[in-house]
């Protein structure tokens, strides 16, 4: 943990029916990586982005016939655990990756050994780590406060990119000996 951290708390309830509109906002609040402490109380770490959209939710949940209140505050008591809590959520974030990693691992390895090598399928791995290095700088951002698993998933990142290097050198090989 980088010292004291400050939070921005939204305390919301919303109308149960259409359920949707619980939805969105739980969608909307994971994409900032906000984590609840319990229902209807999400925190994160305080940053004029996280306000801004957390301030644009809270008028959201307004024009949803909910309400909501948007509050900046210093923990007294439990900073240790809402740290946890919040590092926890992007370690499950950084292990998911991997898992995608090993995935992608995995297929590469599949059409080499089954000679699948051209452009097509280079391209179309490319796009595939094209989306797992977005996906991973999305989490990196929300890692304020040092998850554990982001070296562990950066070198796992860095793998695919290797591993498709070695598979771009033998589809170019092989189209080139067509």
């Amino acid at each position: 943990m980088r010292g004291e951290v400050t939070w921005l708390m939204l305390v919301y309830k919303v109308p149960v029916d259409p359920a949707r509109i619980r939805a969105t906002v739980w969608r909307r609040l994971r994409a900032l990586g906000a984590v609840y402490l319990q229902d209807g109380i999400a925190a994160l770490p305080a940053s004029s982005q996280a306000e801004r959209a957390l301030r644009a939710l809270q008028r959201e949940i307004s024009g949803f016939g909910g309400i909501g209140y948007l509050m900046g505050c210093e923990v007294i008591a439990g900073q240790v655990e809402i740290v946890a809590t919040y590092n926890r959520a992007r370690d499950d974030e950084y292990v998911e990756i991997i898992g995608r990693c090993r995935d992608f691992e995995a297929e590469i390895e599949s059409e080499i050994a089954s000679q699948h090598l051209t452009y097509a399928e280079l391209e179309e791995n490319d796009e595939d780590l094209v989306k797992l290095k977005a996906w991973l700088a999305k989490v990196q951002e929300r890692d304020q406060l040092g998850a554990r698993e982001a070296p562990r998933t950066i070198e796992a990142v860095a793998r695919c990119e290797v591993a498709l290097e070695g598979f771009a050198a033998q589809v170019y090989e092989a189209e080139g000996s067509k």
